[in-house]
């Protein structure tokens, strides 16, 4: 079942504006064998590899929305040098100037990565600081190899020739296009709709489509929403009216899928709810995506119908289900779930509630909350939608 609230999607996209293409076209790979397994991580439903730099190690996030990103701190550390300042927009459309830089050399376990460009971000936001994220190993950098990744196995193999990743079973075959920054866009049809989704192994989430892109009289299956779920590179989202909704058929490539839960927001993603049902090749040379089911995600939404965010060490409502005579409202102060304190928490504290959520595994919650000078008692129980 779909568990879509129990924590916020993460979102590392990335846009860059005005970039020269042979920026991302830059550095070179060495391996010495024909494949080479690489130490995967899956966990928030976010996938992590291990990088060394100079020596030392740091924790990367496998991202193919995002171009490679290195932190601040390791761009000081490095004492590496500006190559240019240009404008990225992250997931919440938000723009800032940032640095572009060239780093000399990167190793992840035996594949060597040397001259890749790379942007340089403040990666010390509070739920990125909470995933200790140290950079991003980004589409430009992906694409000068091919991919095969098994999230269940914590699997992750990189080869330069097709032929040693067997494709002959994988039945689904996606086309991309491919940004600038080597992102992969792929087209899908839903609602009589052509949308083209951003492949996003930086996003937690399953589907997610543009608000404009979907007209809520044709949806016989939704819920009503309003708050954020999402954290961009800059930062949260601004509160919005949306809907999660199931759709019963989706093509994409040669395939349709049936029965897929999506919801509204800024921009039209796929992510790893959708991904760590299969296993999957990623296909930079002939632009395509190949995949093999393994599993089957139940196309049902269990939740509580809430979810929050740690403000300055308090746990704050920012997302509701807009249910009738719904107990809580945006922007109410959680004291305590099951009488576990969520008020006034130091920045270990925060991460630990961030990432082991309270309310996991939970079918019935005791909530006290603060809403103006009143002190409220909530209970709710774990409700199913969309069945």
């Amino acid at each position: 079942m779909q568990k879509i609230l129990y924590a916020l999607f993460i979102f590392s996209a990335i846009t860059v504006f005005g970039q020269p293409k042979r920026f991302f076209e830059k550095g070179e790979v060495q391996m010495p064998h024909a494949v080479e397994k690489v130490n995967l991580k899956f966990e928030n439903n976010l996938p992590f590899v291990k990088v060394s730099i100079n020596g030392k190690f740091y924790n990367f996030l496998f991202d193919t929305g995002a171009p490679t990103v290195i932190s601040q701190a390791i761009y000081n550390e490095l004492n590496l040098k500006k190559k240019y300042k240009k404008s990225i927009k992250d997931s919440d459309e938000k723009v800032q100037q940032q640095i572009f830089t060239e780093l000399p050399e990167m190793k992840i376990d035996e594949l060597v990565f040397k001259n890749v460009g790379a942007v340089v971000l403040d990666l010390n936001s509070a739920e990125l600081n909470c995933l200790k994220v140290d950079g991003i190993i980004g589409a430009n950098q992906m694409a000068k190899l091919f991919w095969k990744v098994n999230y269940s196995q914590n699997s992750l193999e990189a080869s330069k020739d097709l032929s040693l990743f067997d494709i002959r079973d994988y039945e689904i075959v996606i086309p991309f296009e491919s940004q600038l920054q080597k992102t992969p866009i792929v087209q899908t049809s839903v609602l009589n709709k052509e949308i083209k989704l951003t492949f996003d192994t930086g996003f937690s989430g399953r589907l997610e489509v543009v608000s404009n892109n979907i007209d809520p009289k044709t949806l016989q299956h939704l819920v009503k929403t309003f708050g954020t779920r999402t954290t961009g590179a800059f930062g949260t989202a601004m509160p919005a009216s949306g809907y999660i909704f199931r759709v019963d058929t989706m093509k994409m490539g040669n395939t349709m899928f049936k029965d897929e839960i999506m919801a509204t927001g800024k921009t039209d993603y796929i992510g790893n709810d959708f991904f760590k049902d299969f296993v999957f090749i990623l296909d930079w040379n002939n632009n395509k995506i190949y995949m093999k089911r393994i599993g089957t995600s139940p196309s049902t939404l269990e939740s509580f119908g809430f979810s929050y965010r740690f403000v300055n060490g308090n746990a704050m409502v920012t997302f509701i289900f807009e249910e009738e005579n719904f107990p809580l409202k945006m922007g109410d102060a959680i004291i305590s779930i099951n009488g576990i304190k969520l008020e006034n928490l130091d920045q270990d504290m925060v991460c630990r509630y961030f990432i082991n959520r309270v309310e996991k595994d939970q079918n019935t919650l005791s909530i006290k909350i603060k809403r103006g000078g009143s002190i409220i008692d909530v209970k709710l129980d774990k409700k199913i939608f969309l069945t």
